[in-house]
């Protein structure tokens, strides 16, 4: 069983009227989210909640949309026994009934696949082209997912998604309760070696969009905050690094390949919690992970005393301009080589995934 989930902040008719067309076009259970919204909805909610196989749940104050759906995904796990995943569709009318219906298909047929509505940013089925915004955010977060997570999708911010419920319990232990939940809801699903698949849906602005509560500033920062976390946690280990480095050199006098060993290994206490906890969401550790690590810190600490001899020696750099120069150069090595291969998990490509798809052919939106 599948039921529909939808996260609800200050909304008009247009909610009642997809919540009223999905009753009408499917059996399947409703739960609606009232995150706070003012009294001025209460009469609209109110209406919603008398819908037969609707259940309206309420939050005092506004805590956002993540915090909305993981109140809803408790419940769905509390309530239905024989729960196969949840579709999660927004409320400004921006998902036709017929897609939210396709994306439950989708998720029935692939059970154990995390199912995402694609909108198609160049087209709108309003007749508007989206709003700039909307597409520059989510070109930039596509390249940013790309990078950090190997995700290669092209719609990572829609709302529309088929979660199985394998993926519901460790949704209910994210921090994030804002729109930064949806994109660390896909870093777990990566890590969970949960495949990923997108149909295309109908992409629906309505007035530029603006009944949407998302903050182009503070909501992209958040967004963007979860997403560049390993950039944020290899600042914090350079700067450990470097200090200790600097310490025992000028103010010490060590030798530069001892100061480096114990400056590395200092580091490394730090860095290995943060990538497994904060960036790569792995919950617990390994005696083989930490192996690897550990490997990875000390190749990584033999090339960036030798890039720093070079530099130094060769090229007339200076000690620690010659040390964050290295540094800087490894960066990026180090981070490919801890998201492919240290805290990697086997996952279904999506291009694979849409091959499948493809093969499959198209089919009309089925009722449920």
């Amino acid at each position: 069983m599948i039921a529909i989930v939808i996260p609800a902040y200050q909304p008009d008719a247009r909610l009642l009227a997809l919540v009223a067309e999905l009753r009408d076009a499917s059996d399947l259970p409703i739960v609606v989210v009232d995150d706070g919204s003012s009294h001025c909805c209460a009469d609209l909610f109110d209406a919603i909640a008398d819908l037969p196989g609707v259940t309206l749940l309420r939050h005092a104050i506004n805590l956002g949309k993540g915090a909305a759906l993981k109140t809803a995904f408790n419940h769905c796990l509390c309530t239905y026994e024989d729960l196969a995943g949840v579709v999660t569709a927004d409320a400004d009318g921006q998902h036709l009934c017929a897609d939210v219906l396709r994306v439950a298909e989708e998720l029935e047929e692939l059970p154990g696949t995390l199912v995402l509505g694609a909108r198609d940013f160049n087209a709108s089925a309003s007749g508007q082209r989206p709003p700039l915004r909307s597409r520059f955010g989510n070109r930039l977060t596509v390249g940013i997912m790309r990078v950090v997570a190997g995700h290669q999708l092209s719609d990572t911010q829609t709302g529309l998604r088929g979660i199985p419920a394998l993926l519901l319990p460790p949704m209910l232990r994210i921090l994030a309760n804002g729109y930064d939940f949806e994109l660390d809801m896909l870093l777990v699903a990566r890590l969970r070696e949960i495949p990923i698949v997108e149909i295309p849906i109908e992409t629906v602005y309505i007035d530029c969009n603006r009944s949407s509560h998302f903050n182009p500033l503070t909501d992209s920062l958040k967004i963007y905050f979860t997403l560049l976390r390993f950039s944020l946690a290899s600042i914090v280990t350079t700067l450990i690094d470097n200090s200790i480095f600097f310490l025992l050199t000028a103010h010490f006098g060590w030798i530069v390949w001892h100061a480096q060993a114990v400056a590395r290994l200092t580091a490394m206490l730090f860095s290995y919690r943060a990538a497994q906890r904060a960036v790569f969401l792995k919950e617990k550790g390994t005696p083989l992970l930490f192996l690897k690590f550990v490997s990875l810190v000390v190749l990584s600490g033999l090339l960036s005393f030798a890039m720093l001899t070079l530099l130094r020696d060769h090229a007339g750099f200076a000690l620690m301009p010659a040390k964050l120069t290295a540094e800087t150069l490894l960066f990026f090595v180090n981070f490919l080589v801890q998201r492919d291969f240290i805290f990697a998990t086997r996952v279904q490509s999506a291009p694979a995934i849409r091959r499948v798809h493809a093969a499959r052919g198209a089919r009309k939106p089925a009722v449920l």
